[in-house]
């Protein structure tokens, strides 16, 4: 791993849609975002809850499932199944807790390559993800760029910006601070932080939408109520709705992989590691991009995906961009935005004719 240790082995969870064609030439890679998991298009089995991109995945849609074999992957550091720190760890016996060395996005990606390996895809047709899955997006062409035919990174950056790392900060010491964290070994204990990491998931939650959003959504109005309380209970809509966020999130998330992943997007820096110059991280590069952004995205502004494009564009890559106008912020890429659908399914039937695909 990237922190110089290594892992005596490691388990990756999965799922798979559709069918891998003889000549294994339509594999798509989907990466998730900080707090998904592989259950892109099914009912997840913890929540009930259809899939996180059921609107983009599935027969007939813009990855279609007729046409391509799709995996998606939970994370290294993740908690749905995927080596994390909730993990057994071989050598005691009990969860790794912090004991489970530092994650990075390329720790993620080699992890996502020995799957490949295993399922016998050679080269993705596609990459695609948003965000943190974004990061990995961008991850696996700098290192695996002869796998990779075609990538599309949704409302991401090249590296976490200071802003962005001050959020993360937030939240870790908001799961730290809980009694129940103990440490870090509050499943030997028995305990859930609980708090902690809702006020967490509540932080980060605002980050993910626009002002004109939450103004649209829920504006000033009373949850419930004619009048104020004069109290701190949840007076307006908008504190209900964000605690809500934190103690539905709490069932379906372990507090020390919210850590692990937070740290693992701090760390991103792809032009760092080629000696400061992001064009050269795709020196070389043939993948075919579509780099997508949306106005109203103040997390990952559009400015972090243009230093993509003009990296690429220094490079050589062949790179394709589109700024999506949305009011609907970073979470643009998880909701029903048509220019998406239109651009993603655009560039892969694009793509599909490049490599022969029906």
């Amino acid at each position: 791993m990237d922190c110089g240790v290594a892992l005596p082995g490691v388990q990756v969870a999965y799922q798979t849609y559709g069918a891998l064609n003889a000549a294994r030439s339509n594999a798509i890679l989907i990466c998730h975002a900080l707090t998904g998991d592989q259950h892109v298009a099914n009912v997840n089995p913890v929540t009930g809850k259809e899939g996180w991109w059921e609107i983009m995945v599935g027969p007939g849609l813009p990855i279609d499932t007729d046409r391509f074999f799709v995996v998606c992957a939970n994370v290294l550091g993740g908690c749905l199944g995927t080596t994390g720190p909730a993990s057994t760890n071989p050598e005691t016996g009990r969860p790794y807790g912090l004991d489970l060395p530092v994650v990075t996005i390329r720790d993620m990606v080699n992890a996502q390559a020995r799957l490949a390996d295993a399922l016998g895809i050679e080269s993705w047709f596609n990459v695609i993800g948003g965000s943190m899955g974004g990061m990995q997006v961008l991850q696996w062409a700098a290192s695996y760029p002869e796998r990779v035919f075609s990538a599309i990174p949704i409302a991401t950056a090249a590296r976490h910006s200071s802003q962005n790392i001050a959020f993360g900060e937030v939240g870790r010491q908001a799961v730290m601070a809980d009694p129940a964290w103990a440490g870090g070994r509050y499943l030997d204990a028995g305990l859930v932080p609980e708090k902690g990491l809702s006020v967490a998931r509540m932080a980060a939650h605002i980050t993910y939408l626009s002002d004109a959003a939450l103004h649209q959504k829920f504006g000033r109005r009373y949850q419930d109520r004619a009048a104020p309380t004069f109290s701190f209970d949840a007076d307006f809509q908008i504190e209900s709705y964000l605690r809500h966020q934190g103690s539905t999130f709490v069932r379906r998330f372990d507090a020390n992989s919210y850590l692990y992943l937070t740290r693992a997007m701090d760390y991103f820096d792809l032009a760092a590691d080629h000696g400061g110059s992001l064009a050269r991280a795709f020196q070389g590069v043939k993948t075919r991009f579509c780099v997508i952004s949306f106005t109203s995205d103040w997390l990952f502004p559009t400015a972090e995906s243009r230093a993509v494009v003009h990296a690429l564009n220094a490079s050589g890559a062949p790179v394709s961009f589109c700024e999506i106008e949305t009011d609907k912020g970073h979470d643009a890429f998880l909701l029903d935005v048509p220019d998406l659908f239109s651009t993603t399914r655009g560039f892969l039937d694009s793509a599909a004719r490049a490599r022969g695909l029906p």
